[in-house]
């Protein structure tokens, strides 16, 4: 009997690890999207005719339908299956940046961009949806951070892929080739669909549903319960604080120091190549605390808000800015898989996928929202409140983090 269980443990090992890898290859194919086209702006504004803000719109319209169509793709992902929808959204994706590259017109490019946003929208809800089914739960906050930090590999390799593609042909021919990248991405999800369970077995979830399922909620009356509400604005919050420093630091230090602009944008990179390192040693913690993710997320949250504080508040040196930078990126990495393992708890068995859609809209909003923001305090205000907006939101996620554990609790 001893033997038998022994032998067992590794294979549900390699399942667990198979299952991470593919799912985690999605992810990062949704992200490798979403930078392809900022690189290529000088170029297509000969290409359509346009300004910055008419190519800043396209980007609002992919954010604006992901987030509209999310939360319904939780629910047909709940209701139907993640494997098929998540191959669709990772195909149709491929054909829309692919057509952005064949069709030249700025008409055009508008309507591909939403259907990318369309396509887009599947990710968080069929992955996490995948993840909670075909994982041993023991290993689940390990899943969630190689999950995200594939996703900001995703990130970091679109821009240079691009550059790169472009310097060897036209940018028409580098767009469609990195679409067809995202296909065989597609197709290798599809062959290896066995991998991935659509359900978690009975008895073992592993923990979730442990506060709003006790409310009887489902559907709707599940995403408007409050743990679920302050789950939404717990991502918005993160998304805001991840655009100011992500999208406006390099801006805002360049002002602040009168430095290069090659000097700032080490500083931020200081800060991308950390959160990748904190995501993963953030995995490992989550898999340790079992319970209580609440009071790790918020402790990074008050790490974040103090090393971001001191940027706004000292006169310090951009060197020093930079280590304070790669201290925030690395617990701005660590508090991912908390998070998520703080949303998995609330999501009753069997609706895990709408949960996760509606809560991840927070991200889309913030993404609407931030890049506003943060244009308009550069335009009108001291380049240094910038910091400051930061370092209040990441003390706010202390405040919507508690509290959404709280409520969960109560429910």
């Amino acid at each position: 009997m001893a033997a038998t269980i022994e032998s067992t443990v590794p294979t549900t090992r390699r399942r667990s690890a198979r299952a991470v890898a593919v799912v985690s290859s999605a992810h990062f194919a949704s992200h490798f999207y979403m930078l392809l086209l900022p690189p290529l702006f000088p170029l297509l504004r000969e290409v359509y005719g346009v300004g910055y803000t008419e190519l800043g719109f396209a980007i609002s319209v992919f954010s604006i339908v992901t987030a509209c169509t999310q939360a319904p793709v939780g629910f047909a992902v709940d209701r139907f299956g993640a494997r098929r929808i998540l191959v669709a959204g990772l195909l149709l994706e491929a054909v829309a940046f692919a057509l952005i590259g064949l069709v030249p017109a700025y008409g055009a490019f508008l309507v591909l961009m939403a259907v990318a946003g369309l396509a887009n929208s599947v990710y968080h809800p069929a992955d996490y949806s995948l993840l909670n089914a075909s994982v041993d739960p023991r290993r689940m906050g390990r899943a969630f951070s190689f999950h995200t930090a594939a996703g900001m590999l995703g990130n970091a390799v679109a821009p240079v892929t691009m550059v790169f593609l472009v310097t060897l042909t036209d940018w028409r021919t580098a767009l469609v080739l990195c679409a067809a990248g995202g296909a065989v991405v597609g197709l290798f999800v599809a062959l290896n669909a066995r991998a991935l369970k659509e359900r978690e077995e009975p008895g073992t979830a592993g923990g979730t549903g442990a506060g709003t399922a006790a409310t009887g909620a489902t559907g709707i009356r599940l995403l408007l319960t409050l743990p679920l509400l302050l789950g939404l604005l717990f991502f918005f919050g993160i998304s805001v604080a991840q655009h100011g420093i992500q999208s406006f630091s390099v801006s805002a230090l360049h002002a602040i120091h009168d430095a290069p602009l090659a000097e700032a944008t080490t500083v931020l990179s200081a800060y991308l190549f950390a959160s990748p390192v904190g995501v993963l040693a953030g995995g490992w913690v989550a898999d340790r605390i079992k319970r209580r993710h609440d009071l790790f997320a918020a402790t990074c949250f008050v790490a974040m808000a103090g090393c971001i504080g001191a940027v706004a508040a000292l006169p310090l040196p951009l060197a020093a800015t930079g280590v304070l930078f790669a201290v925030t990126g690395l617990f701005a990495g660590m508090v991912s898989p908390s998070r998520d393992m703080l949303i998995r708890s609330m999501a009753p068995p069997g609706e895990i996928a709408k949960v996760f859609g509606f809560v991840s809209t927070g991200f889309n909003l913030g993404g609407i929202a931030a890049p506003v923001l943060f244009g308009f305090i550069l335009d009108r205000s001291d380049p240094g409140f910038v910091f400051w907006v930061v370092a209040f939101v990441c003390l706010a996620g202390v405040f919507t983090v508690t509290s959404a554990a709280r409520a969960r609790s109560q429910a």
